[in-house]
């Protein structure tokens, strides 16, 4: 909705944890006591976080927010514009692809059930119900509070919710992300499928998603190898130049994933190529974005367990700056007004990650509803 270092390197690198409900115990039998070399000591946050997907889930989530306030200045910038294709082209893929990991362990039990509901479903309905007020005040005429078509960046909360669903499908079957490639290929080339339920990025982001599922805490390390870090350096500098040459020639509904090829005047079958083409960009992107995450606790490395926050809150001062006109009342579209915006935007984003603001909202992003579902046991010997 975020590494092993090559032969002739020595420095171990932090464990990432994997995101399971039992952990093995490191001592089992048989097992030979450990060298005496220098430990290595996983950079874990509270409760056992690992800094790493702290640190990427920030990190996405502050190029989320850019991506949402450059629109306020895009036009007559060519260079503002190949930025905001290029991070439209990998940053929401790499949000989906760490959700998709850290949903490994969800099955259709009464307690993921309980947390999907709690850290979904009841978001969802808060804050689609609050942007259906704030749109209509800004508009100045009653909104529908809509609950089957998202409001602006409430789709990821409902793609979450049918992604985590699928979960046990894309588990169990043989060649998941070959299969979640052609299902979004199929919707790319079916117009109007996007009336309700967000479906065109709901089957579109779900290879990232089902990616996200299969892979394992060697793939990101594989990733941060410093052979990776430097080949990231190159592929992001000629992306952008690419970017830039394209950004005029080149619809944006191609990154934003909401549009069937037919919708955009392109043939069917223009969608399905696309489809692969995007993915494999936006796949290539994330790597490079994962490459240079700092795998060690940096100063936002907490606000990684507040992104909901970020994510849910900032779209409501970004979009008053457009009603509001800020950006023709203070004169920002110019070079100096778009890093203006951008560093507020940042600031903005990194405001609402914080643990105050973690802890208001936890009534909604956090509900305790085990008044609501049975416990597992009770689930189980009903079923029976």
């Amino acid at each position: 909705m975020s590494p092993t270092p090559q032969t002739q390197q020595r420095v171990p690198l932090p464990h990432l944890r994997e995101p399971v409900p039992e952990l093995v115990s490191a001592g089992g039998p048989g097992r030979r006591p450990a060298a005496k070399t220098a430990p290595e000591r996983p950079d874990k946050g509270n409760k056992g976080r690992d800094a790493f997907f702290d640190n990427a889930k920030y990190l996405a989530i502050v190029l989320v927010a850019m991506g949402h306030s450059w629109p306020l200045v895009l036009s007559g910038s060519r260079t503002t514009e190949a930025l905001y294709m290029w991070v439209y082209v990998f940053h929401m893929p790499a949000f989906v692809l760490i959700s998709g990991y850290f949903s490994r362990s969800f099955d259709m039990k009464p307690r993921k059930l309980m947390r999907l509901v709690s850290s979904v479903v009841v978001p969802y309905v808060v804050f689609q119900a609050a942007y259906a007020v704030f749109f209509g005040v800004m508009e100045g005429e009653r909104a529908p509070v809509r609950m089957l078509s998202p409001w602006f960046l409430m789709w990821f909360l409902m793609a979450l919710f049918f992604w985590r669903l699928l979960t046990p499908l894309f588990m169990a079957v043989r060649w998941p992300v070959p299969l979640a490639l052609l299902i979004a290929a199929a919707a790319s080339a079916v117009p109007e499928i996007d009336q309700q339920l967000s479906a065109q990025r709901v089957l579109q982001f779900l290879p990232f998603f089902v990616l996200g599922l299969r892979l394992r805490p060697e793939h990101f390390r594989l990733v941060q190898r410093w052979t990776v870090r430097w080949a990231a350096v190159p592929v992001c500098a000629l992306s952008l130049l690419f970017l830039y040459w394209a950004a005029p020639r080149t619809q944006l509904d191609w990154v934003y994933r909401n549009h069937g090829a037919q919708e955009m005047g392109q043939p069917w079958w223009v969608g399905v190529l696309m489809t692969f083409a995007m993915f494999a960009a936006a796949l290539a992107l994330t790597a490079c974005f994962l490459a240079w995450v700092p795998r060690c606790r940096m100063w936002f490395t907490s606000l990684g367990a507040g992104t909901i926050g970020g994510y849910l809150l900032h779209g409501f001062a970004i979009r008053y700056a457009e009603y509001a006109g800020w950006v023709q009342t203070y004169h920002l579209d110019t070079p100096v007004g778009r890093v203006v915006v951008t560093l507020c935007a940042v600031a903005l984003v990194t405001a609402l990650c914080t643990p105050v603001v973690r802890r208001v909202l936890k009534p909604v992003t956090e509900p305790d509803l085990g008044w609501a579902f049975r416990k597992e046991r009770e689930a189980e010997a009903g079923a029976r």
